[in-house]
């Protein structure tokens, strides 16, 4: 199967010229804030370390790691292109001395950075995996989450499990059951869980202007 994040390539040029911007999605000060408003009002502080899941070219990162004491922000992705991209972006906010640590890797291996979280999330990361992948990134992240840490996750959702159709999320989103972007049932992530020591909370709407929906697993 191909992965579109896993094989894309940008040139130096490229992300001159903010290319990155685009093939992450677009809208980047608008969901930047947002998941930066939303972990601050979930009660993320400055003091807190905190994993971004497919933290890309940070556009959530950029402000979390502004935000953060210095060295508290990790970021994980499996394309090495928009991490640097996203050095780039740490370079023109004048935040490279906030010291964040980053991640290549397609293995969901958190415990590669030794250390346990307080808050992890992963925006828009679930909505382009298959659900064998998700467990896997469910199962590891259990693993590197301190004892009442949390991770807040998106997805696109199906109100009808048994929903063969393509389901149109907002104007220019179209989900699927089995390619991506992928949706799903809110059902099969309590069933990801069992007997794991982790607690699920649907948190649904929270203004994502794609129609995300967010999930919140605890400790």
């Amino acid at each position: 199967m191909k992965n579109y994040y896993k094989d894309l390539k940008l040139t130096k040029s490229e992300i001159e010229d903010n290319k990155h911007r685009e093939v992450v999605g677009g809208l980047w000060e608008e969901i930047g804030k947002l998941q930066f408003d939303f972990l601050v009002s979930k009660g993320l502080k400055p003091e807190y370390s905190l994993l971004d899941v497919g933290c890309g070219a940070l556009r959530g990162g950029i402000p979390f790691i502004n935000y953060l004491n210095k060295g508290n922000y990790y970021g994980i992705d499996i394309n090495q292109y928009l991490i640097e991209a996203g050095k780039r972006e740490l370079e023109k906010a004048g935040l490279l001395d906030k010291q964040p640590n980053f991640l290549v890797n397609e293995g969901f291996q958190f415990d590669l950075f030794s250390r346990k979280f307080d808050f992890a999330i992963a925006q828009s990361v679930f909505t382009h995996l298959p659900l064998n992948v998700i467990h896997r990134c469910l199962v590891n992240i259990e693993k590197s989450l301190k004892k009442g840490g949390k991770f807040f996750v998106t997805f696109f959702e199906s109100d009808d499990k048994f929903n063969l159709e393509g389901i149109s999320q907002c104007r220019d989103v179209i989900t699927f059951l089995d390619r991506d972007p992928y949706h799903y049932h809110y059902s099969v992530f309590p069933y990801l869980i069992e007997g794991l020591p982790l607690k699920i909370e649907y948190i649904g709407d929270w203004k994502h202007p794609r129609n995300q929906k967010m999930l919140c697993f605890s400790k």
